[in-house]
Order: structure tokens, then C-alpha cells, then sequence
């Protein structure tokens, strides 16, 4: 699993932080269509932004998210040369993070 942010400047002078996080987000629900056996969930419980090593957002996912999610935040108070990262957290306790620099 990979995670891309990409941060772009919003019209209004802050920034728009759009994350692509590659994820199955398996419900739980489905069956495997050969063996018949419930597919087991595995999806992303929590998604934290930070701004600069300082926590600013967070999101809590479910199994109502769709496969590889595409989350966005808008930060107000950035400026270039701040950091932003992101980290997220599975239901099996499986992460990933990003990091990127305002530019």
C-alpha cells in the first residue's frame, strides 16, 4: 500500500492537502466470487494531517469508504516551506504516511 499527497493553493489563499491513499477498504460484506468465502475487512479506521509536526486534522474512515480513497483538507494557516504529513491507521493495524513541503 502507497500513499501520494499532492498540495495545491486554494483561490481564498490557503492550501487544498488531497491524499490518495492505495487501500482495498474491504467491508467485511463481500464474497470471493471463486471460493464463496467472505472477503475479511480491512479498511482504514483513522487519517491524521499534521501541519509542521503539529496534529490539524482527522478523519475517521469506515467500510463506507471506497477503494483507494481520495481524502482532502483545506489548511487556512499554511505558508511555503511549511510541512504538511499525513498518517492513517488500519483495522489490522497496518499504516502508512506521507510528507511534503508547501511550496
Amino acid at each position: 500500500m502507497s500513499t501520494k499527497m499532492k498540495i495545491k493553493k486554494s483561490a481564498d489563499g490557503g492550501y487544498e492537502v488531497m491524499v490518495l491513499a492505495k487501500h482495498p477498504m474491504e467491508t467485511g460484506l463481500r464474497k470471493d466470487s471463486k471460493t464463496g468465502e467472505k472477503i475479511p475487512a480491512h479498511f482504514i479506521k483513522t487519517m491524521e494531517f499534521s501541519l509542521n509536526g503539529t496534529a490539524v486534522a482527522q478523519a475517521d474512515l469506515g467500510t463506507g469508504v471506497s477503494t483507494n480513497p481520495l481524502i482532502s483538507v483545506h489548511l487556512a494557516d499554511a505558508k511555503p516551506g511549511d510541512t504538511v504529513g499525513v498518517n492513517w491507521v488500519d483495522n489490522k493495524g497496518e499504516s502508512d504516511s506521507a510528507e511534503a513541503a508547501v511550496k
